[in-house]
């Protein structure tokens, strides 16, 4: 094996290791303040810690060297009112990159991960919504969304399976019809397939990965789900056809 690729098997495994250790660190902390907060409280403590604590780890992983990211874009979505934020989904850091930079949205997540030992108890105390029960999902979605807080939701459901998307689910627009709020696409492109659905473990990706996120198109509440999951289909494929992340600037984060 070349010097650079032990340097970038390294980094990319301590990169993953520092991940658990800070989840389990805030496990206790987060099981206590679950069981003596209000469960108001609770949300606001635990979506404020994630959101301050994914800024921190992808700070560690730009000085380490391990990847550069363009994320200034979501910033703009500060302020903007209640939407679903809806972007692709190639690989498992999706979520971190974008609940990084926004200040309380809900978030939509698969159940099983709500009893993982690394990421369930901060979930919890977060408020996140489990998809394992579509009419509690719905429901919990659009309260979310009639509180004037926008929701996290990935369409796809799962990550990618096929480039430069997999197929889209219904369920983005039954939410967004019924709670009467706008769908903002989100765009997120990579340079590197690491930990996407087909990545094997100890394959070692090439080091810095590229990560640029950028604002899509804004869909207006749609009146059919059906027709609206089949335009976001083809829009997503019309975005990301073909298209690869541009070597991303350096982009210092706003402060916590």
């Amino acid at each position: 094996m070349r010097p650079s690729s032990v340097l970038d098997a390294l980094r990319s495994y301590f990169g993953l290791a520092a991940f658990g250790v800070m989840g389990l660190a805030w496990t206790p902390p987060a099981l206590l303040l679950s069981a003596l907060l209000p469960e108001r409280a609770a949300r606001a403590v635990g979506r404020a810690v994630v959101r301050r604590g994914f800024h921190a780890y992808l700070g560690m992983l730009r000085r380490l060297g391990a990847c550069r990211f363009e994320l200034s874009e979501l910033d703009s979505l500060q302020g903007q009112g209640p939407m679903i934020l809806a972007p692709n989904h190639p690989s498992l850091i999706d979520a971190v990159l974008v609940l990084s930079r926004l200040q309380g949205p809900a978030c939509v997540m698969k159940a099983g991960l709500l009893g993982n030992p690394v990421l369930g108890a901060g979930a919890r105390l977060a408020g996140y919504i489990p998809n394992d029960n579509l009419r509690s999902m719905i429901d919990r979605a659009v309260a979310e969304l009639r509180e004037g807080r926008s929701l996290l939701l990935f369409p796809e459901g799962t990550r990618s399976s096929a480039h430069p998307v997999g197929p889209m689910r219904g369920i983005v627009g039954l939410i967004a019809r019924q709670a009467r709020v706008p769908v903002q696409t989100v765009l997120i492109e990579a340079d590197s397939s690491f930990l996407g659905k087909r990545w094997d473990l100890g394959e070692v990706p090439r080091l810095p990965i590229r990560y640029r996120v950028r604002l899509g198109r804004r869909f207006d509440p749609p009146a059919n789900a059906q027709d609206f999951v089949q335009e976001l289909d083809a829009y997503f494929h019309q975005a990301l056809g073909g298209a690869a992340a541009p070597p991303a600037p350096y982009d210092p984060p706003p402060r916590p």
